[in-house]
């Protein structure tokens, strides 16, 4: 447990400092735990260090593991984090509290009904694929004003926009462009930032950061 306990102090201490750099408050920033693949006694000194919000890849994964973990220790935040099939949209709702990875307008149409059938709805990111990569998730820049707009008009509420940027290349320009993104049109939230570039995403505007590898360790 000290050691789950170490890592996370060691991370939001990170994000303490570079949010002071940025001149921000600290507390502006959610830090949530990637939790992905990890089976409930990894995650459990995690909660026990105070860690309260947590991100998973996949629904199913997810369902087999957090219902009997919230059970222990209420006050959980859950986010899904991974890309969202459309026929798991009204699974996602019932369990997620966030849904980073809105993309596409079947996405939409999916969420809306579900949000409805539900009588609630989680917090959503449109992710955008602010690297213009075919192989990632993620609605390309040019197409995000025709998405926002229909989540509108299907009567979503999207908080923020999240991104991954390419690998192997610097991050920075790749933050800029989400936090402007974000800012143009009117969004609050920015979910950007990984284990290897969280303070740079701090710097820059993040106000959630998705860090998985310098929690948990190495796999």
């Amino acid at each position: 447990m000290s050691e789950a306990a170490d890592r996370l102090a060691a991370v939001q201490a990170n994000i303490a400092d570079a949010a002071k750099r940025a001149q921000r408050p600290a507390n502006d920033i959610c830090l949530i735990a990637v939790s992905k693949t990890h089976d409930a006694d990894t995650i459990r000194p995690l909660i026990a260090a105070g860690q309260r919000h947590f991100g998973e890849n996949r629904v199913q994964e997810a369902a087999a593991k957090w219902p009997g973990l919230r059970a222990e220790s209420p006050g959980i935040t859950l986010h899904l984090i991974g890309q969202l099939q459309s026929n798991k949209a009204d699974e996602a709702v019932l369990l997620f509290d966030a849904i980073h990875s809105l993309d596409r307008p079947s996405l939409v149409t999916a969420l809306a009904r579900a949000c409805d059938k539900a009588g609630k709805q989680p917090q959503l990111f449109v992710q955008v694929n602010v690297g213009d990569e075919a192989q990632k998730g993620g609605c390309m820049v040019a197409e995000l004003p025709v998405l926002l707009a229909g989540a509108e008009d299907a009567g979503l509420t999207i908080d923020g926009l999240m991104a991954i940027p390419p690998a192997e290349v610097e991050p920075a320009p790749y933050f800029a462009l989400l936090d402007e993104l974000a800012e143009r049109h009117g969004l609050p939230l920015r979910s950007m930032g990984m284990s290897g570039d969280y303070a740079t995403a701090v710097m820059l505007g993040a106000t959630h950061v998705r860090v998985g590898t310098a929690l948990f360790g190495s796999r």
